[in-house]
């Protein structure tokens, strides 16, 4: 009985995050937007984010820059090591990476601060003056999401990359120019579509958890277990959507 009781409860959270993007979709195209407060929104996601990216980031080129050159020097091959840290962080990596950490950063303060307006019943005083709490609340954090994911990915790949090239340079002796040649080389067109189309994915990702996730709190002590949820439901869908869209594009690009 217990596992009927999980695919009924797994079935009517579904429906409801399905009404829930219903909403969202209806508001995001039923008005203008402020453009202060998606700046605010794009500052403290997005901005706000990026020295811890950079830093796992940095560190994440350098270690597949290691681990890669520890099997292309059995063949003598270290000079590719640019070509396979940037498609590594540019196709894959870089999305996922990124998107783990705004998903537990900055998913997890929406959750808990929209979950604090509602036990503070100020979710409730926004619908007593007419004002929806999606639209208000909840749709200029996914257009900041959605907005500023693929350039918080693009900044992540660049600094992963230049993290590999420090070990290419340091370890390997790989000048520069060279280095950044064969970079560019080995990425093409499609390579940057896959990753700005997963950044996008995952920002709408992120936006729909932790906001619905923030709405569903009566008490105090709620709010924790929402933040927690938030998290955790927010980095499994985006990994099964990461492999979706990759076994999609394995199939429409080769």
């Amino acid at each position: 009985m217990a596992i009927f009781r999980n695919i009924a409860s797994l079935i009517n959270y579904l429906g409801n995050i399905s009404f829930f993007i219903r909403d969202i979709i209806f508001w995001l195209f039923a008005k203008k937007r402020i453009f202060k407060s998606l700046l605010r929104e794009i500052i403290f996601i997005g901005v706000d984010s990026l020295p811890l990216v950079s830093l796992i980031s940095f560190f994440v080129g350098i270690i597949i820059a290691f681990q890669t050159a520890y099997q292309l020097k059995q063949f003598s091959s270290e000079i590719y090591i640019a070509s396979l840290v940037a498609l590594s962080l540019v196709r894959e990596l870089g999305p996922v990476l990124g998107s783990l950490i705004v998903a537990a950063r900055a998913g997890a303060s929406i959750t808990a601060g929209i979950g604090s307006m509602k036990i503070s019943e100020q979710v409730d005083a926004l619908e007593a003056f007419a004002v929806d709490p999606v639209d208000y609340l909840v749709v200029p954090k996914f257009i900041s999401l959605v907005l500023f994911m693929p350039i918080l990915i693009i900044y992540a790949d660049v600094v992963g990359i230049f993290g590999g090239y420090l070990v290419g340079a340091s370890k390997f002796a790989i000048p520069f120019g060279l280095y950044f040649k064969l970079t560019f080389e080995a990425l093409k067109i499609k390579d940057l579509v896959v990753g700005f189309i997963k950044s996008i994915f995952f920002g709408a990702i992120i936006a729909v958890i932790s906001s619905y996730e923030g709405l569903q709190p009566f008490s105090s002590t709620d709010v924790a277990s929402a933040v927690t949820k938030s998290v955790v439901r927010s980095f499994i869908l985006i990994i099964i959507c990461d492999c979706l869209l990759t076994a999609i594009f394995y199939f429409i690009l080769v």
